[in-house]
């Protein structure tokens, strides 16, 4: 393969009329992905391309001893006439960006951009976890809207977004995708869950709400009942280790206050 080479493979010649792509791959808190491999689980998608690229791990994937170079793919849908592309997988490039391979990047999400724009993908809609640290144990989240314009802005917002005025990055293929495209013409949106950066095992919750705007928005016919239970056990695990770090904070209070005593005799 060529350095630095992302290489998208349609199976058969395909052309879709104003079609929206939702990106869902690895990042913070797993929301992106957990969203889109929920939708693909239900609805009747067709697989209309693979993604290969010498950005991902150098590794390759297994299966019943038979190898398999790792990659994305591309699925598309016609929900109410129109069609909604979905791009999932286990990869995106590295976000070790130590090594000073940023261009690996940038080659990635125009190569997936210009490859859609040619099948008739108008819109680009990007999910993403976005990191709120500790207060994610102790509130419900909600959906943070970056948008490519003030008019797409507000149309998520009214669909159950938040908007957030604080100035801030959005990184790896999220953002980029989301830039590329606005530079190609094409609006879109990024749509992140208020997630904690240390769930690498992913945060349900977060994407019960992303998906819940998602189907709110699309008119997906989905049944929440497998997210709303995951969801349910996560919020409820948040629950416990707070009364337990404020069990061990108030235990702390009161060794201070012991410390502090003075005994006359």
């Amino acid at each position: 393969m060529i350095a630095m080479a992302t290489v998208v493979k349609f199976i058969g010649k395909k052309k879709l009329k104003n079609a929206v792509l939702i990106t869902g791959l690895p990042g913070i808190g797993l929301v992106g992905k957990i969203c889109v491999d929920y939708l693909l689980k239900q609805l009747k998608a067709e697989k209309i391309a693979e993604i290969y690229s010498d950005s991902f791990p150098p590794s390759v994937y297994t299966k019943d001893s038979i190898v398999e170079l790792i990659k994305d793919d591309l699925f598309a849908v016609t929900v109410k006439g129109s069609t909604v592309v979905f791009l999932s997988g286990p990869v995106q490039p590295s976000l070790d960006l130590s090594g000073g391979f940023s261009e690996e990047h940038y080659e990635f999400a125009e190569r997936v951009v210009e490859a859609c724009h040619k099948v008739g993908v108008k819109r680009i809609i990007t999910l993403a976890g976005i990191n709120i640290g500790s207060a994610r144990m102790n509130k419900a989240p909600e959906v943070v809207v970056a948008a490519t314009s003030k008019k797409v802005l507000k149309e998520f917002v009214v669909s159950g977004g938040k908007a957030d005025t604080r100035e801030g990055l959005i990184s790896g293929a999220a953002g980029l995708i989301l830039g590329i495209a606005k530079e190609q013409g094409m609006d879109g949106v990024c749509l992140m869950g208020e997630t904690n950066a240390n769930l690498v095992y992913g945060d349900h919750g977060a994407a019960k709400r992303v998906l819940g705007l998602l189907v709110h928005k699309f008119g997906f016919k989905v049944d929440m009942s497998r997210i709303e239970k995951e969801s349910k056990e996560i919020e409820k695990a948040f629950a416990e280790l707070s009364k337990q770090l404020e069990a061990v904070q108030q235990e702390d209070v009161e060794s201070e206050s012991n410390e502090d005593l003075t005994y006359v005799r």
